[in-house]
């Protein structure tokens, strides 16, 4: 099966643990005003591989992945769907730690959905999550799509007990208000199969990539985040966390 693909890392070093190869696939649904990939999101375009021309590339560099394996990305990899599926089962079959890096903005609990799904999942080691925004009318604005798709993935994620990474972008004038990271942070609480949280800055390094596209950069004007800044949201979520297992554990002892 071949998939449409932007481009391939083969050094990638934030893209879930070790050293990995990561896949970026074509097309995304969603319209992040902080994007800096917007050439992925036009699907059905860019270079068609076959899972096996991808996963020989991968053996080239096996030697260099140290404690990796391969990340897929996007755009929003969930568009290709059958794809990653067919991908991750390949991967598996060679030993291959596997990545799926997704907003799981293609979410839903149809009964075909669900069947497709859980044949991908079967494959996956570790998923990273972005949560964009937990508040629903603040991601329709950020993204131009509903956030409910996305919390119900977390929720169906803790249910399969798949191993989440959580990704949240703090954005000055947007997602740092402290209201919203306690409330994301309490909604986090209720996972019990999250295994790391990566609070990321907000920065501008795809302005240039916007001009070159002959786009107007949504958020031109708006500072990149603070080292600073991004420490001291991530403790507020933490806080938020804290208090949800804090309630968790009152309900059980009363």
């Amino acid at each position: 099966m071949d998939g449409y693909i932007h481009s391939i890392e083969t050094f990638g070093t934030v893209d879930g643990p070790g050293i990995r190869y990561v896949v970026f696939t074509q097309g995304c649904p969603m319209r992040c005003l902080y994007c800096h990939n917007p050439d992925t999101w036009t699907p059905k375009i860019g270079n068609q591989k076959s899972v096996e021309e991808i996963l020989n590339d991968y053996e080239s560099y096996r030697p260099f992945l140290k404690g990796g394996g391969l990340t897929v990305t996007g755009g929003e990899p969930l568009m290709q769907l059958e794809f990653v599926t067919e991908l991750f089962r390949e991967a598996k079959k060679r030993n291959i730690h596997t990545c799926l890096d997704t907003s799981g903005i293609t979410f839903n609990r149809s009964a075909q959905y669900l069947q497709k799904i859980d044949a991908l999942l079967e494959n996956v080691d570790l998923v990273l999550l972005d949560i964009k925004h937990i508040d629903p009318d603040r991601h329709q604005v950020l993204t131009s799509m509903p956030n409910a798709p996305i919390l119900d993935f977390a929720h169906y994620l803790k249910e399969k007990q798949i191993p989440v990474w959580i990704r949240h972008v703090v954005i000055p004038m947007a997602t740092d208000k402290p209201e919203y990271l306690e409330r994301l942070g309490y909604f986090l609480g209720d996972l019990n199969n999250i295994k790391a949280l990566d609070v990321l800055p907000y920065h501008t390094m795809g302005k240039d990539k916007y001009r070159q596209m002959h786009m107007v950069y949504p958020l031109d004007g708006v500072p990149p985040m603070s080292t600073k800044g991004t420490a001291e949201a991530k403790q507020i979520i933490l806080s938020g966390i804290k208090k949800r297992l804090k309630d968790k554990l009152n309900k059980v002892q009363s």
